[in-house]
């Protein structure tokens, strides 16, 4: 019986995670199922482009998957029964089930506004593609002048209320900050922010705290209202309680405690990459959501499962956190280095050459998800050995399992 190797999630850690795994190991020992709620491989950090209004790809994973032994399953993840090794998922048929021998948790995050009242049933956000291309239905049918106001000053926050302020220029931005805005930046960094943001006529608030959201106004605490014809939503983002809920250890925000390697600290065959985990950095401190942790992350624990199935040393790659890279419409970017403490450094990159920068990372994040196959050695690791490490249970009802 094969090895079963079953990642959840096919955003950029899980599909790298999965397509580095097809290239690492031998099929002949091992079997690489993705379980995945939609059919396509979303550029979440093109969402904001999308909502603006630009033409993003957004390619079927059965071809970014082709030419490998993957299998993918489209379908929603609801549980995982860690005990049996199975996770119960969701589909347009009903439900169903897909069992494993590792697990490999890469089910990312969501955007978050219920807390406040009114966010849940009135804002917007750019977190997945089809509340992102809700967002761009309602930008569509504004008129010249209509309002939009972007809720939340992190690095999403700003590129959207930028993207949107570049791209329809005859709309009316807002961008609410809780704090100083670009308060993680450096001063030049900094100073490059606000220029933008009056280029491209974004009206910013800093210190303002957003109480409430109605359907064409946002009420904030210090009394101001701003009237809204489309409110954006982008003050932080939650994972799913499914990991929580399968009795992992996790932190107060739901992410995945790990050890060196990726690896649950309490269930020796899940491990964790991307959002869903929390990693402590080569800096010893928690790798932030983002893409470049994906990467990260993804690397350590294919080293790890490879390492562990095949009988080899299992390198330690790096857990690095070197910069943060703003997106300021098509032409603009801040470029953002961090030193060992998370802290600025006092250069930075800004314009069109950041922009520039900006723009082939995410290139080569979609062609290296896309390009699975890419480097495939002539001869893969086989396992050192395959047991059959299922319970009893599982054992007895694979098949079922394989049809469902």
């Amino acid at each position: 019986m094969k090895h079963r190797i079953v990642v959840l999630g096919a955003g950029y850690a899980g599909a790298f995670t999965a397509g580095t795994l097809a290239r690492r190991l031998s099929p002949a020992g091992v079997e690489i199922t993705v379980v995945n709620a939609v059919p396509d491989f979303v550029q979440r950090l093109r969402l904001h482009q999308l909502a603006a209004g630009q033409d993003i790809e957004a390619p079927l994973l059965a071809d970014v998957f082709g030419g490998t032994a993957i299998r993918l399953r489209v379908a929603r993840v609801t549980a995982i029964d860690p005990e049996r090794r199975v996770v119960a998922v969701a589909d347009a048929h009903g439900g169903g089930r897909v069992e494993y021998d590792t697990l490999v948790y890469a089910l990312g995050s969501h955007g978050t506004g219920h807390s406040v009242p009114g966010a849940a049933e009135h804002a917007f956000d750019v977190s997945a593609r089809p509340s992102a291309l809700r967002l761009r239905e309602r930008l569509d049918g504004l008129g010249e002048g209509g309002k939009v106001v972007v809720v939340g000053d992190g690095l999403t926050g700003i590129e959207t209320a930028t993207e949107i302020a570049e791209s329809r220029p005859g709309l009316s931005v807002a961008l609410v900050a809780r704090g100083e805005l670009g308060a993680r930046l450096s001063d030049g960094a900094r100073g490059h922010l606000r220029r933008a943001c009056v280029r491209l006529g974004v009206a910013v608030l800093e210190h303002t705290f957003v109480e409430g959201v109605e359907a064409t106004r946002v009420l904030c605490a210090d009394g101001t209202v701003l009237a809204s014809d489309a409110t954006v939503w982008t003050a932080g983002f939650v994972v799913a309680p499914i990991a929580a809920a399968a009795g992992l250890e996790v932190t107060e925000d739901g992410r995945i405690v790990v050890d060196r390697t990726m690896r649950s600290v309490t269930h020796p065959d899940i491990y964790a990459v991307g959002d869903s985990v929390h990693a402590i950095g080569d800096n010893r401190r928690p790798l932030p959501m983002s893409c470049a942790s994906a990467g990260y992350t993804g690397r350590q624990a294919v080293e790890a499962i490879v390492g562990r199935l095949t009988g080899r040393k299992i390198v330690n790659a790096k857990l690095e956190y070197l910069a943060n890279h703003i997106s300021l419409g098509r032409r603009d970017a801040i470029l953002q280095m961090v030193d060992d403490e998370a802290q600025p450094k006092p250069k930075h990159i800004g314009g069109r050459k950041a922009a520039r920068i900006k723009a082939g990372i995410v290139r080569m994040s979609l062609w290296a998800t896309a390009h699975p196959t890419f480097g495939l050695p002539k001869r893969r690791h086989r396992l050192a050995a395959v047991p059959d490490t299922a319970p009893a249970a599982n054992r007895a009802d694979s098949a079922e399992s394989a049809a469902a």
